[in-house]
């Protein structure tokens, strides 16, 4: 009888324990789920909720909870978990990293470019990343990774790719051309190298491609990175010059020159033999790569007034521009930063974005964007339109009044277009995706 007394009190004992355990399980989960609730609710109201390119997306009968996703983004509240699934918060401000994709454990994510409502153009790309005009390939941020970090990783994967399939038996100049040398094309170039591949990089502006159209004193966010011929770059925060003297360093210590200045003008292709039209010269390769941005040719907003010299698309020195008066066009990162870079040299700035809150821009820009409202270093106008600019002032639409504002200077960060045009010449496809994923394993 004793023994059955304690056995059943063990029993007890054990059963209150499994109890008290769940209990405090199930409490804590729901209470972070409201906690993602509340995160749901406030990106919702921020306009942060809904994705604007390329994002995450959660197979929830796969998902197991266990956290790596969220523990991997740099980027912080882009995922979280609500009952026990993980979920998008700040859809809107994930940048690509794929950290959360690689991180979980049972392969639930995948990144999906566009939505149901909003698609966004891109060449057709295989997995190997060779577009349908057989031979060319595509890599970085035209092809849909804008990250440095991605970019990367996709021109040096690219070149192992068509590497293998490059045939001898056909006189050319290169065994490739790579066209572009920003994060992709410098990428591409060492693992050319390393390959022992003869190649040519061409680039019709400067070496770093976007990232050399950062403002001097803007910080890169990046995560460490493979560079062939290199090893692992670890940087996390790094300047714009720092992150430029590298990339000349290891392209100047392993012999690798880019013809800078030098603009692709026509691509044909005939018995395999692509010849590259440029604007000093042609050559004949077996493989192409473009390694181009879409932000190559800035997005311009069509007005009166925007072909004056007051008038800048990319800002390299805020250092120089001091005691004027700014206009700032644009809601993404660089606006904001540029904006914010400008405030601390004396100038009066002004940010105009047409929308009523900003959306997919780092936490760190959106926090220094706020502080900046409120030491009034910046002026913040939302849901409004540049529709004039001036010799010294411009005219602003603000919630269908218009408005006329003193100013010297305007610099426009409206994005980048497709360079649909030469791809379409080159006989490349461009779709637009509407929510369809990009990257998922197989």
């Amino acid at each position: 009888m004793e023994v059955f007394v304690e056995n059943l009190f063990t029993y007890f004992f054990v059963a209150l324990l499994f109890f008290l355990v769940l209990y405090n399980y199930l409490r804590k989960q729901k209470s972070d789920s409201q906690i993602v609730d509340e995160k749901i609710k406030k990106a919702k109201e921020l306009g942060i909720y809904e994705p604007v390119s390329l994002h995450p997306v959660v197979d929830v009968n796969s998902c197991i909870q266990s956290g790596a996703c969220i523990t991997a983004c740099p980027e912080k509240d882009i995922l979280g978990i609500r009952n026990g699934k993980a979920v998008t918060i700040n859809a809107s401000r994930c940048v690509g990293h794929s950290a959360c994709f690689s991180a979980c454990p049972v392969d639930a994510i995948s990144l999906h470019i566009g939505t149901e409502k909003r698609g966004v153009d891109l060449p057709h790309v295989t997995p190997n990343f060779e577009s349908n005009v057989e031979g060319i390939y595509i890599a970085g941020e035209m092809g849909g990774m804008g990250l440095i970090k991605n970019a990367v990783e996709q021109g040096k994967q690219a070149v192992q790719n068509l590497t293998k399939s490059i045939k001898n038996n056909v006189e050319t100049n290169y065994d490739l051309i790579i066209v572009g040398s920003g994060p992709a094309g410098i990428s591409a170039s060492l693992q050319a190298k390393k390959n022992n591949l003869k190649f040519l990089t061409l680039d019709q502006d400067s070496l770093g491609g976007t990232v050399y159209s950062f403002p001097r004193a803007k910080i890169v966010m990046t995560s460490p990175m493979d560079l062939p011929l290199f090893g692992k770059l670890k940087l996390f925060e790094t300047s714009k010059t720092e992150l430029l003297e590298i990339w000349e360093k290891v392209l100047s210590t392993n012999n690798i020159k880019v013809n800078l200045g030098e603009k692709v003008e026509e691509i044909t292709k005939l018995n395999n033999i692509f010849t590259v039209e440029t604007s000093k010269g042609n050559y004949t390769s077996k493989k192409v790569l473009l390694a181009i941005g879409r932000r190559g040719t800035p997005r311009k907003l069509g007005i009166p007034g925007e072909e004056k010299e007051k008038v800048a698309y990319r800002l390299l020195e805020p250092e120089l521009i001091k005691n004027q008066k700014v206009i700032v066009v644009g809601g993404g990162d660089s606006a904001i930063e540029s904006a914010i870079l400008l405030s601390h040299e004396g100038n009066e700035v002004t940010l105009s974005y047409r929308k009523d809150s900003f959306s997919r821009i780092k936490p760190q820009n959106f926090e220094n964007i706020t502080k900046a409202k409120e030491n009034n270093s910046v002026k913040i106008i939302l849901n409004s339109n540049l529709i004039e600019i001036m010799e010294d002032s411009v005219k602003i639409e603000i919630d269908g009044n218009s408005k006329i504002i003193e100013n010297n200077l305007v610099y426009i960060f409206a994005g980048g277009e497709l360079p649909t045009q030469f791809l379409n010449k080159v006989g490349i496809k461009i779709s637009t995706k509407y929510g369809e994923a990009i990257l998922q394993k197989q």
